[in-house]
């Protein structure tokens, strides 16, 4: 396996291009399935998870080509041959799950491996069950696959989620698109991605109004075609990069970066004295001071503070000034990272769902361990500023969710290299 070696003390000066977002792109692929003609998707990233949903899109009978960039990807489901989604695939990671809807509401059947993915916690199908029965969708669980049919297609109807879920939202959004008559989602997620999945269904034909709000009205129609797409930027890279100048030093500006993605995230980062300047082509970071304030941080679904940026930030609050609470209120085992952490001398005490983090001046370099994507890369970024050399292993994790990581952060400065595995 590939290792990640990094060397601290370098501070970072320059100009890193923010990607296309993979969880946008993950579910953007899918939409494919809804439609004959050929869907293109631009300004993807270029991750191990998008190979992994272009097979398991293949296995359906989509075709699949990526262009000389690898950022354009076209597809095309007019000869779907399979409705199974096999485990093999599916095991390698969550979104896999959002083929579920797509081909229900085209083929009328389905069957899908529950999904795999990072381990951090519970991230059960029930809320995605419950909304397509309520869609007159017919699920059962058996053998470790969800096997669901419809009785003359889906119907329209009133969809309340108990909890605003990303992926329940997708996979009824795309679902009801087909659907005869009208389907209100209530309790819908709000995120950018399901602002962006919408902006595509409606360039193929859908009719949907209320995205980015938590109730969203899809009126069904007969068919969609195909159309081209721009895949938004991902905000998690965009925040994840954005902490990079504020724990090593210096600054950079993120290409393509836009306040409204980041939000919350951005008045954190105020609080914590770092200065965010908007520019024509992106945000511009740099740290007032020598260390970050102390801030607290709770996680919570859009437009709150994100979950998939809970470990980078705790990784900066490991230098700040100060003692900051964070508190995990979407996974249950977010906290994987921080024993890593302390490995390099970061004060955490972790108590169930909440963390507190006593900053100190400065961390020393170690051997430590990827648990997960998001944990991955605060490794990565507590490596910056420590003393000496950090060696983050196991990073598969990691090259499912960033391009070219030590590329974007050594054309800024740092000292970081892959070291290949056997």
């Amino acid at each position: 396996m590939d290792s990640i070696l990094v060397k601290g003390g370098s501070a970072l000066s320059g100009e890193i291009e923010i990607a296309g977002a993979k969880n946008a792109a993950l579910t953007l692929m899918p939409v494919t399935l809804l439609s004959d003609e050929p869907l293109t998707l631009t300004n993807s990233p270029r991750l191990s998870d998008i190979k992994t949903m272009s097979a398991l899109l293949k296995s359906l009978g989509t075709e699949v080509s990526s262009m000389q960039d690898g950022k354009t990807i076209v597809l095309s489901s007019h000869g779907l041959n399979s409705t199974h989604a096999d485990y093999e695939i599916v095991r390698k990671m969550r979104a896999s799950n959002l083929v579920l809807g797509p081909l229900l509401a085209r083929e009328g059947h389905a069957t899908v491996s529950l999904p795999g993915g990072c381990a951090i916690g519970a991230r059960p199908m029930d809320i995605h069950i419950t909304a397509l029965e309520a869609m007159g969708a017919e699920i059962e669980l058996k053998d470790g696959y969800l096997h669901a049919k419809t009785n003359g297609g889906l119907k329209g109807n009133l969809v309340p989620l108990r909890f605003a879920s990303v992926g329940a939202t997708e996979n009824v959004l795309m679902a009801a698109t087909l659907a005869k008559g009208t389907t209100v989602i209530e309790n819908a997620a709000r995120e950018p991605e399901i602002v962006d999945l919408a902006r595509c269904l409606k360039a193929m034909g859908a009719q949907i109004e209320g995205e980015g709000t938590s109730r969203i009205e899809i009126q069904g129609v007969d068919r969609l075609h195909g159309a081209t797409h721009r895949v938004v930027t991902d905000r998690i890279e965009l925040g994840t990069y954005m902490l990079a100048p504020v724990i090593a030093g210096g600054e950079v500006e993120c290409l393509g970066g836009k306040l409204e993605l980041v939000q919350s995230f951005v008045e954190k980062l105020d609080a914590s004295g770092v200065s965010v300047e908007e520019t024509a082509r992106g945000l511009k970071v740099k740290l007032n001071g020598d260390r970050p304030k102390a801030v607290d941080v709770v996680t919570e679904v859009f437009p709150g503070f994100p979950t998939d940026l809970q470990a980078q930030m705790m990784a900066m609050l490991c230098f700040a000034d100060g003692t900051s609470v964070l508190e995990e209120k979407i996974f249950e085992n977010r906290f994987m990272h921080a024993p890593e952490l302390m490995r390099m001398g970061a004060k955490i005490d972790v108590h169930g769902g909440t963390a507190t983090v006593t900053g100190v001046e400065t961390l020393k370099g170690a051997p430590v361990m990827a648990t997960d994507l998001r944990a991955s890369v605060s490794l990565i970024l507590a490596g910056l500023a420590a003393e000496g050399e950090t060696l983050v292993n196991r990073v598969y994790h990691l090259d499912r969710g960033y391009e070219r990581v030590e590329e974007k952060l050594g054309a800024v400065g740092a000292k970081i290299e892959r070291i290949k595995g056997e």
